[in-house]
């Protein structure tokens, strides 16, 4: 077992002690979308911290996304409760890319995908595949493939 998990599970513990409802769900939910992962596919097997914590990165944006939906529908109640699960979530995640280191990763790998030849769209995938170790948790791939695109003039 990871050191994540038995984190999660140890706060879980933690959290069901002193009564706290929602980082008591939230861990809960966590630690089944870990296992679920774990079980997927045709063999069980035990995640990395890194697929750990790509699990709980997958969890917040869910809990980011759902806090945007029921802002916009006027449902401030359950938005509170999205946003209290995403508290949660984010003290296990590492600490999020600031706009300027995330622009200085991007331009570093543009700048070897000019450097073998590659142009506009023919370099994304190169540069994303420098990137994705570097931003795995730290940042929202969509987000990051967007600043791609635009730096790439695409």
């Amino acid at each position: 077992m990871t050191d994540m998990k038995q984190r999660l599970q140890s706060d879980l513990t933690d959290s069901i002690r002193s009564r706290d409802e929602v980082r008591s769900a939230t861990l809960r939910m966590a630690l089944a979308a870990i296992t679920n992962e774990e079980v997927s596919g045709k063999q069980a097997r035990v995640l990395t911290e890194d697929e750990v914590i790509t699990v709980l990165g997958r969890e917040a944006k869910k809990r980011r996304e759902s806090v945007e939906a029921y802002t916009a529908a006027n449902r401030p109640e359950l938005a509170d409760r999205e946003s209290a699960e995403l508290a949660v979530l984010a003290e296990y995640l590492p600490e999020a890319l600031s706009e300027e280191e995330l622009s200085s990763l991007i331009a570093d790998a543009v700048d070897a995908a000019r450097a073998q030849g590659l142009e506009g769209m023919k370099a994304m995938g190169v540069v994303m595949k420098q990137l994705q170790p570097q931003t795995t948790g730290r940042a929202d791939g969509a987000a990051v493939a967007a600043a791609v695109k635009a730096s790439l003039g695409a």
